[in-house]
């Protein structure tokens, strides 16, 4: 809907014209309802401009579209709905993910996953909107947003993208390295945050494993610690009476 600035002159005659009528008493109950009743209609035919492509766009998503929506698509758009009541109109995510770079002696290869590695080179969010006429032709912010298993941010990154009606898919432009940045610590459950024009649109958990590095680590100090309980077993075991009394016996063959 749309206001129509250039119908509020006359509205405002019109309406002072009535409250005169009403207040004055002159006009009986049934006509001063009338006048009321009328002037509500007129303010309704002429302030506000029905827009059918506009509603269109506001409505849910049809059986078609929700049909081709993507499992992680669907997880992500009923977290973000569980979040917050503004949706943005006439986009709809159709897919939602995260694309992995890791080299091999191939070459460099791109994995599309929800469980990462820390071993890889780094990884890229990506998403598929279905955008609705109303809504291309214009130029819209991106956000992408990865949370770690702490709640901290280890990746924000916007980007300016020009939307065109129909299905888009868009590839962040940057990455997160993973390989040797000492700020990404620990593994676990992460989050995916994807905005558009500061609307939250969808929330994606994925899972991130330890590094090969990390995982050897962990193995030797779980070694380690296995082999320190063994030895405070053997030390605090209890001892029989037999090698208590062979024991007993030989110091006391030593002693003669």
């Amino acid at each position: 809907m749309r206001i129509r600035r250039h119908n509020t002159l006359w509205l405002t005659i019109l309406g002072t014209l009535v409250a005169i009528v009403v207040l004055s008493g002159a006009a009986t109950p049934t006509v001063t309802a009338a006048l009321i009743g009328l002037f509500a209609l007129a303010l309704a035919a002429s302030v506000i401009e029905l827009r059918p492509r506009r509603l269109l766009d506001t409505v849910p998503a049809s059986p078609l579209q929700l049909m081709k929506m993507s499992p992680h698509a669907r997880e992500a758009t009923e977290r973000a709905r569980r979040r917050t009541a503004y949706m943005p109109t006439g986009l709809a995510l159709m897919d939602v993910g995260l694309i992995s770079l890791q080299s091999s002696p191939e070459g460099m290869v791109m994995r599309r996953s929800r469980s990462i590695s820390l071993d890889d080179n780094g990884v890229r969010p990506y998403i598929t909107l279905n955008v609705a006429a109303s809504e291309s032709d214009r130029n819209a912010v991106i956000r992408f947003e990865i949370l770690d298993q702490n709640g901290q941010a280890q990746y924000v990154h916007e980007m300016k993208t020009y939307l065109r009606d129909g299905e888009m898919n868009i590839l962040a432009d940057h990455q997160l390295p993973l390989t040797g940045n000492d700020k990404v610590a620990g593994a676990g459950d992460w989050d995916l945050r994807v905005y558009a024009d500061g609307a939250l649109m969808g929330m994606l958990s994925f899972s991130t494993t330890p590094s090969l590095a990390e995982r050897q680590r962990l193995f030797q100090r779980s070694v380690g610690d296995a082999a320190l309980r063994l030895e405070d077993e053997a030390e605090d075991s209890p001892i029989s009476l037999q090698d208590l009394l062979h024991a007993d016996s030989k110091n006391r063959n030593q002693r003669q």
